[in-house]
């Protein structure tokens, strides 16, 4: 009788001590902070777990951005496989986590990830001599995409999308402006044959028409409740097309035709989404659209070319904040053919997440437009300082930790919060 009390005292003790293993790990944190193997990684981990139909918090501010789910076996497997860092936090500890964020003197709060959004890239199908910084981040996030470019524009697919990134496009139809330095190149003289064959399918005589048309489609898509991102030239080629309606701000070489002599006098700024004011420059041998660009006579060193993200308050601000989170406030500069905008010509309702302050310059920005929001970032490669055409492209494996490619993929995972989490 006594070996038998004794195997039903080792059994439930064996019990307790497997229960309180398992109590002792009831929620899976991974930390944004500096301790982070892979910060990129971190979002494609809670995109997935949003995909597994896991509901993920977002606690913003607690550690660089940290997110936290209810501990499962296969969380940990795929955290291991793709070489994120987790914890695992005992339930009491969680509790005293949430308290800590809770309290109002503590500038934090906690976001409720619930559904994935839906990922359109609008992207050229043909193969470009260059490559797109969000194109790569969602690759290496692994995140699911769809590329979508004009023709499912126009054919309102933009409907099936939450989420959409312009790629580095030009929407005045003037092919990049880079006229001077590649009309000769094959490339080159074959994207303007396709694109005037794109343009007359969809019974259009010029590319600037058919353009037109694509970012008014486009902001009908965010009045009705989209998330727009965009980077480089789709930033202010997008403002400068909706502004030139009705007018023609187009070279001879690039429609057929001389552009109008007043067309400066015609753009109409109630009809942008971030700029005024801005003047057109509008030779065709010059690599500028406007002087929205701060890139026009710059003159920051680049040992100083650095923006500073913004503190927001997370109980009253959730969406800035969510676009922010970072394991650094202070990110490094990077060029492109719009490399950072002139904040005399940004609009006052416009919210500016990051600036270079010295110089007049605001590198990333955010409004909203009817029921949606945008978020524009200038420069073409967070990783890569002055990026060339033909450069190859970046090795993102080399940089896990990257603060610039955070802010993009920040983007991607903030239309997934609670509409009660989606205010400004």
């Amino acid at each position: 009788m006594e070996l038998i009390m004794n195997f039903i005292k080792i059994s439930l003790l064996v019990l307790c001590l497997c229960f309180f293993k398992l109590s002792s790990a009831a929620y899976i944190l991974i930390p944004m902070d500096e301790v982070q193997s892979d910060h990129l990684k971190s979002y494609g981990i809670a995109y997935w777990l949003l995909q597994e139909q896991l509901e993920v918090d977002w606690l913003l501010n607690y550690r660089g951005g940290s997110f936290a789910v209810k501990d499962l076996a296969q969380i940990q497997k795929e955290c291991k496989i793709r070489g994120v860092k987790y914890e695992l936090i005992p339930d009491a500890s969680y509790t005293a986590i949430l308290n800590t964020i809770a309290n109002p003197e503590k500038n934090m709060d906690l976001a409720k990830l619930e559904k994935e959004p839906k990922i359109a890239v609008y992207s050229p199908k043909g193969k470009l001599p260059w490559d797109d910084a969000v194109t790569m981040a969602l690759t290496y996030a692994e995140i699911p995409y769809d590329i979508i470019y004009d023709d499912e524009v126009m054919d309102n697919k933009l409907v099936e999308y939450d989420w959409l990134h312009l790629h580095h496009e030009d929407f005045t139809g003037q092919y990049g402006k880079f006229y001077a330095a590649y009309r000769n190149a094959a490339w080159y003289q074959q994207q303007q044959r396709d694109m005037e064959a794109l343009a007359n399918k969809h019974g259009f005589d010029k590319v600037s028409q058919l353009k037109l048309a694509v970012a008014k489609n486009i902001r009908n898509f965010v009045a009705g409740g989209g998330f727009m991102f965009a980077m480089c030239s789709a930033t202010d080629s997008y403002d400068i097309a909706l502004a030139a309606e009705g007018t023609d701000i187009c070279d001879h070489m690039y429609d057929g035709d001389a552009p109008s002599g007043s067309a400066q006098d015609q753009l109409d700024f109630t009809k942008t989404f971030a700029f005024q004011d801005f003047q057109l420059r509008m030779s065709p041998v010059e690599y500028e659209y406007s002087n929205i660009d701060a890139n026009f006579k710059r003159k920051v060193p680049k040992n100083l070319d650095y923006f500073t993200l913004f503190d927001f308050s997370a109980k009253w601000d959730p969406v800035p904040t969510m676009l922010t989170q970072c394991h650094t406030r202070t990110v490094k500069g990077f060029m492109g053919q719009t490399t950072a905008f002139r904040k005399s010509l940004i609009k006052p309702e416009v919210l500016i997440l990051g600036q270079n302050k010295s110089y007049g310059e605001a590198r990333y920005i955010h409004g909203t437009f009817g029921n949606g929001m945008w978020t524009w970032y200038g420069g073409h490669d967070p990783e890569d300082y002055q990026h060339f055409v033909g450069d190859p492209k970046t090795d993102l494996s080399l940089h896990p930790n990257s603060p610039g490619y955070r802010l993009i993929l920040n983007n991607v995972l903030f239309p997934a919060a609670r509409k009660k989490e989606r205010k400004t």
